[in-house]
């Protein structure tokens, strides 16, 4: 097995609402993928990171209003669980650009996969692919050592 890929084992499911990324070390020690991820095998490879509950368009308005409030105030993850409970876009491209600035970088890939902010995620989808790049280098060099 590749170097980075004991250093890094990560798994991407994408779902309709959302995406989650699973990243743990392995320390090498040998991990059962399939033990893992066997709670995920009737998704189809989808796991649901978020469900729309029936929320009336009153409903919806007063929720965002007060998520708004909230973000304002600087109580972020309280405002998340209210974008994501109405599916508020530009509420939830907010949350992801404050992940952002804090460097929590798949957390704000989250939030904009769930907004769907498509033109956001796509820097970060390029970040992510030149980590990759450079651990396979690392691992090839190390390699031919």
């Amino acid at each position: 097995m590749p170097r980075f890929a004991k250093l890094l084992s990560a798994r991407l499911f994408f779902g309709l609402a959302g995406i989650r990324i699973y990243v743990g070390t392995m320390n090498n020690a040998k991990v059962d993928y399939d033990k893992v991820f066997s709670r995920f095998s009737d998704t189809g490879g989808f796991a649901k990171t978020s469900v729309r509950r029936g929320l009336s368009s009153a409903q919806k308005v007063a929720l965002n209003r007060r998520g708004n409030e909230l973000f304002n105030s600087g109580e972020v993850e309280a405002a998340r669980r209210i974008f994501e409970a109405t599916g508020y876009s530009d509420g939830l491209s907010r949350v992801g650009d404050s992940y952002r600035a804090q460097n929590r970088f798949l957390d704000a890939l989250r939030m904009y996969w769930m907004a769907p902010d498509r033109a956001k995620c796509e820097p970060l989808f390029e970040r992510l692919a030149a980590i990759i790049r450079n651990l396979a280098r690392e691992d090839e060099a190390i390699s031919d050592e």
